[in-house]
């Protein structure tokens, strides 16, 4: 999928483009009803916490999620799934990249033409209308594509996505594991760990073993 932007500040057209992935989702769990506010009894007020009440164990362990998608270290059926619900918009992301490269030539070219010693105004004029038009054009074509692309992206990963969630809560109750956090979304706020945390690479080998691919992995 395309990001981009088209600037015309000064005279200047300028683009920022990127072309991205789908986002991975964060593995679906099923949530607990939360007991309703008047339901709830009161915490004691006059009481205190005997000094010797023993603390819950407690296990921590980081998985990386963003790497279920990869092509060689990721889970095999998700990989599948993505590859499935991108095959059938091959053909409008591959428009809308055409049309990111006709933008990206016009920028070059208005740069050149700038460049020169007298710069033709109206060249430069005239490419930056073609610009702007390709702009919107790709614009309402790149909404309809998300928007397309987006649903259909849903249906297809969520039941595997919820798969790997109940997976990833097995994987923990059977290694005494008390909390899981995701490494991908949380990296910057984590300043030291040991390598015996993170247990991406084990879990995924764990679910690929007892959920092995079934038939021909789909072509992106």
């Amino acid at each position: 999928m395309i990001l981009l932007s088209l600037l015309l500040a000064g005279g200047v057209a300028q683009v920022a483009a990127q072309v991205r992935p789908a986002p991975t989702p964060t593995p679906a769990r099923p949530t607990a009803t939360p007991m309703p506010t008047a339901a709830r009894p009161a915490a004691p007020q006059t009481q205190t916490p005997a000094a010797d009440t023993p603390v819950p164990q407690s296990r921590v362990a980081l998985i990386d999620t963003s790497m279920f998608a990869d092509d060689k270290k990721g889970i095999f059926r998700f990989i599948d799934a993505v590859k499935a619900a991108q095959a059938p918009y091959a053909a409008q992301n591959q428009e809308l990249v055409n049309l990111q490269s006709r933008i990206n030539a016009l920028i070059e070219d208005i740069r050149k033409l700038r460049a020169t010693p007298q710069p033709d105004q109206r060249a430069i004029q005239a490419k930056q209308e073609e610009g702007t038009r390709l702009q919107q054009d790709l614009n309402t074509k790149k909404q309809r594509f998300d928007e397309d692309y987006g649903k259909r992206y849903l249906e297809v990963t969520a039941p595997i996505s919820e798969q790997i969630g109940k997976a990833m809560d097995q994987y923990a109750r059977e290694r005494g594991i008390t909390m899981t956090l995701d490494l991908g979304k949380l990296l910057p706020a984590i300043l030291t760990a040991l390598p015996a945390v993170d247990v991406t690479d084990a879990f995924i080998a764990d679910f690929n073993r007892k959920n092995p691919r079934t038939g021909t992995p789909p072509r992106p």
